[in-house]
């Protein structure tokens, strides 16, 4: 019996280690958790790209003297996930205001073709990004397969001229790295972040 029992836990043994190894240590089981960890365990350096805002003027991708970026990539034209992710941005936005901390939120495109700064303009006073702490912006089309690579955001075409993708708050800290990842609605958890950076 014990000679049946041997090959079926060795088996066993192997695959528990295999997963242990493919998972971080069973920390990440799906790829955007990876994703996360890798953000913070291995922070990548962002190039110092420039973007066309809502108003036709250029703005660096790069956090600016003290300040630290909140990036989140959106196309203006989509009906559900942009949205929501953009109100919960607000939330931040109000919440950032009250407590002062130096920070600069950037809604990127990455439809830049169709986005153009009219229709930016259009989905920024839709959810009051004025321009001041958080503007929405496109990059250079030839920087665009670089900025979703190094963020590593998913981006599908749909069969009705839209996009599946996933939607997160990527956080550019006060070095230039690409450092964090959160989730839209983690506001709280954003908020601690940047705070324990500030103080």
């Amino acid at each position: 019996m014990l000679v049946r029992v041997l090959p079926s836990v060795l088996v066993a043994s192997i695959g528990l280690g295999t997963l242990w190894h493919a998972t971080d240590r069973g920390q990440a089981f799906t790829s955007e958790a990876a994703r996360r960890l890798d953000a913070v365990r291995a922070p990548r350096p962002v190039p110092a790209l420039q973007l066309e805002d809502m108003s036709s003027q250029l703005v660096p991708l790069l956090p600016q003297g003290d300040e630290v970026v909140l990036v989140e990539f959106i196309y203006t034209v989509c009906g559900d996930i942009c949205q929501v992710a953009a109100a919960d941005f607000a939330t931040i936005r109000d919440q950032l205001e009250v407590r002062g901390v130096p920070v600069r939120m950037i809604s990127v495109s990455f439809d830049p073709e169709r986005d153009t700064p009219e229709q930016m303009a259009i989905y920024g006073e839709a959810h009051e990004a004025d321009g001041n702490m958080w503007t929405v912006a496109r990059p250079m089309s030839e920087d665009l397969p670089l900025l979703l690579e190094l963020f590593d955001v998913t981006v599908i075409p749909d069969e009705w001229g839209g996009f599946q993708h996933n939607a997160a708050i990527h956080v550019i800290d006060g070095d230039g790295r690409f450092s964090a990842v959160f989730d839209t609605d983690a506001i709280d958890a954003v908020l601690a972040h940047l705070e324990e950076r500030n103080s």
